[in-house]
């Protein structure tokens, strides 16, 4: 008989049986790395190693065999919420403040003079104010700390006035909440050093406004990573929150903006004239940025004119409200009643009007934020300044009073949450800031 023919091939079982160990070994180690991966009944929130972090959505993916649910996105795709172990501790501990951010402005000269910045951490340490606003990029463009970066630009332009780490022990002694100002598009310093990065005249000058300041092409890329760059900085060294401010076009761009010079981008298809391309950068900047900026743990903050609010739409500057508050994990309006125009909320002399006008704004606001189901936190700026630019019958000494009405009127709407705003850091005593 045949030796082929009386053959019968033997299973090669100890071959499958080792190929199916190791494809356990690679499924449990693809569920510790990605706890999303594989949800067993019932889909629970996975948890991170320390059972610190949830996730903060639940992905829904069809049951195999009425058991095992497999994730059906990317394993590359990131979570909302990154686990603890993924985000960056610069190891500054603060605390957001539990009774809401109640906080003050503190310019890079203010903090630089001992007597001044003193002066502001007494006035914290004796009321209910708990937080600082500080000049990390300011009106010109300056850096006013040394920032860990490998960015050229970001060194070139850093001016180290302030010792941030003596700054940051400060506030974590005090447990004073830091949110770190970046001045945005306006960036004189950058414009005129790099003019292809701002707007050009015809003659090929950078366009400066009428106070002589240039803007950052809001359309550039190279420029919002240069922004973030700082961002991400700031961030390292222990700030909680990051405030871009002038995060606009310049004022009155819709007039005279298709006479410059620029480079549109990515929005080219808009056209110069379209308001609808300034006001998607503008929001897909501040998206673009809060992303890079989630392994950092940092929330994301941004300043508009409280005229936005009123209209939603400015056809210039690029901001909308709806499309803002959905990119932000702040919005700070600013409130001021001096910078309302007579007539306004049906007054002739706004800024005879503190508890009016933030009432009466507040209202507004509060309204398109429920209107759009948003849970973007709403901290104004408020006016802790004279504007006596406005001429007699037109403007009133803000002293404790007029800061208490504003203060009143937020409260009054439940919102307790807020910044003032002093250009000398100089804040009014005897104010309750609850």
């Amino acid at each position: 008989m045949s030796d082929k023919k009386n053959f019968r091939p033997k299973f090669p079982w100890p071959i499958i049986t080792l190929l199916l160990a190791l494809g356990v070994v690679i499924i449990l180690i693809v569920a510790k790395l990605f706890p999303d991966t594989f949800n067993f009944s019932g889909g629970k929130q996975a948890q991170d190693a320390g059972n610190q972090d949830q996730v903060a959505q639940e992905v829904v993916s069809p049951e195999i065999d009425g058991q095992l649910t497999i994730n059906n996105q990317s394993l590359l795709t990131e979570p909302k919420q990154l686990a603890s172990r993924f985000t960056y501790d610069s190891g500054v501990e603060i605390a957001y403040p539990e009774e809401g951010v109640k906080g003050i402005y503190l310019s890079g000269a203010g903090a630089a003079d001992p007597s001044i910045r003193q002066a502001n951490i007494d006035l914290i340490d004796q009321t209910g104010l708990n937080a600082v606003v500080l000049d990390v990029k300011d009106d010109y463009g300056s850096i006013t700390m040394p920032l860990e970066s490998d960015n050229q630009l970001v060194n070139d332009n850093t001016v180290p006035t302030l010792d941030s780490n003596e700054l940051m022990q400060t506030f974590a002694d005090k447990q004073i909440y830091p949110i770190a100002r970046i001045t945005t598009f306006k960036d004189t310093n950058l414009a005129q050093a790099h003019p292809e990065r701002s707007f050009r005249t015809a003659d090929g000058s950078v366009w400066t406004n009428d106070g002589g300041d240039a803007f950052l092409n809001p359309y550039q890329k190279e420029n919002w990573d240069y922004l973030v760059e700082v961002a991400i900085g700031a961030a390292k060294l222990g700030f909680k929150d990051i405030q871009f401010d002038y995060v606009r076009f310049p004022e009155g761009f819709e007039t005279f903006g298709e006479t410059l010079q620029y480079d549109m981008g990515d929005y080219s298809e808009y056209g110069k004239d379209s308001t609808e391309a300034r006001e998607a950068v503008i929001s897909d900047f501040l998206a673009y940025a809060r992303e890079k900026l989630r392994p950092y743990g940092v929330d994301v903050s941004a300043d508009i004119f409280g005229y936005v609010t009123i209209v939603e739409s400015t056809p210039g500057i690029g901001q909308n409200f709806r499309q803002i508050a959905d990119e932000v994990d702040v919005i700070s309006s600013m409130i001021y009643p001096s910078h309302w125009s007579p007539g306004y909320f049906g007054f002739q002399a706004p800024d005879l009007e503190p508890y009016g006008v933030v009432d009466q704004y507040m209202e507004k606001e509060l309204t398109l934020l429920d209107d759009i189901d948003s849970d973007t936190i709403t901290r104004p700026w408020l006016q802790d300044f004279t504007a006596s630019y406005l001429g007699s019958g037109n403007y009133m000494t803000y002293d404790a009073n007029a800061v208490q009405a504003q203060i009143d009127a937020l409260q009054d709407h439940g919102v307790n949450e807020y910044l003032l705003w002093n250009a000398g850091n100089e804040y009014s005593q005897g104010v309750d800031y609850k």
